[in-house]
């Protein structure tokens, strides 16, 4: 698994490319949660490349987003493909994110 980082004004785009499962769940969920504790986080999570994840990823993600709640932002989920957004509303941890159709609408949220 890749993980690309681009950094748009002051917002930062995350853009896993593979699966998140496993190990390479893991390993993303450790880099996002290093920038969620950095100062005044602001991140989109753009998903076109993720088929699937498994529930450590999704952990991860809940993790994340509980983190910037309490810091009064949130997780933006970007392009997330058909079989990631079924993932998310069977297990119910749809409502607990905010979905885009694409990028810049997710960092266009921020302003």
């Amino acid at each position: 698994m890749k993980i690309e980082q681009q950094q748009v004004g002051t917002v930062d785009v995350f853009t896993p490319i593979g699966p998140l499962v496993d190990q390479d769940g893991e390993t993303f969920s450790k880099a996002l949660l290093t920038r969620v504790k950095s100062p005044n986080p602001r991140i989109v999570l753009a998903m076109q490349e993720v088929p699937y994840v498994d529930s450590n990823a999704l952990e991860g993600l809940l993790t994340a987003t509980d983190e910037l709640n309490e810091r009064a932002s949130s997780l933006k989920l970007a392009t997330v493909t058909p079989t990631c957004r079924e993932i998310f509303e069977l297990t119910g941890l749809s409502p607990r994110f905010r979905f885009f159709k694409d990028v810049q609408d997710a960092v266009k949220s921020f302003l």
